[in-house]
């Protein structure tokens, strides 16, 4: 998400004054160490949810003691145990169970909060939009699971490649599309299903940056808007 950090998320986390963050899926900790300054700014906090960060969790404590909380399990292992938040940012196990599943959970929290968050989701387009992927395919039960292999994708084809391509170092679903199969299919089944009233948008480069707000006509106005000014 780091790519939208300055036009995008940072604007929208002003204009909605959030204090008390989570972030699915932090990596090697670049857009976290954002969120972090941003939480001291704020005077807000920043709950991290990865099972296995790529960063100096300790560095990170000892910078923000204050603002950061590191939580080293699965998402949708966490989320049930959370108390309300402002906003979370969805950057984890990019497959159409994890996600929907954590957009459940932003539900349930929601009922007990009185009003829905602010939701950024990741890799929204390709490609992972229409495909799942997952990084331990024993936590996805068997059911929702895909045929995977550790091979790499092509824009514009189904198969995965024998040789090369894209992220061929992850275990990625044998073909695109189809029901319960990518990120963006998952937040269409949710919002399929939701009785909140939320608004959809995204930006589309860069793999795709989904927001779903709480449904109010000027401020869709102001986040297309924004996405649109951003350039991405």
């Amino acid at each position: 998400m780091l790519a939208f950090w300055e036009k995008i998320i940072l604007p929208l986390l002003q204009l909605y004054g959030v204090k008390k963050i989570v972030e699915v899926g932090a990596e090697n900790g670049w857009n976290t160490a954002h969120l972090l300054q941003y939480c001291r700014a704020a005077n807000g906090e920043l709950f991290v949810i990865d099972p296995a960060p790529r960063f100096d969790v300790q560095e990170y404590k000892r910078l923000f003691h204050k603002e950061f909380h590191m939580l080293l399990d699965y998402s949708l292992e966490i989320l049930p145990h959370l108390q309300p938040y402002d906003c979370i940012l969805i950057d984890g196990d990019h497959n159409w169970y994890t996600v929907y599943h954590e957009l459940k959970w932003v539900e349930a929290m929601a009922a007990q909060r009185g009003s829905f968050p602010l939701v950024f989701l990741h890799d929204t387009q390709w490609p992972y939009g229409r495909r799942d992927m997952y990084y331990f395919p024993e936590s996805i039960p068997a059911a929702y699971l895909h045929p995977y292999a550790k091979k790499g994708m092509q824009y514009g084809r189904s198969e995965l490649l024998e040789f090369g391509g894209a992220n061929d170092i992850l275990y990625n679903a044998l073909y695109e599309n189809g029901e319960r199969n990518g990120v963006l299919t998952a937040v269409e089944d949710f919002l399929k299903q939701t009785p909140w009233p939320v608004t959809f948008l995204q930006a589309h480069t860069n793999s795709g940056l989904g927001i779903i707000v709480p449904k109010n006509e000027a401020v869709d106005l102001h986040v297309q808007t924004l996405i649109a000014a951003s350039g991405l």
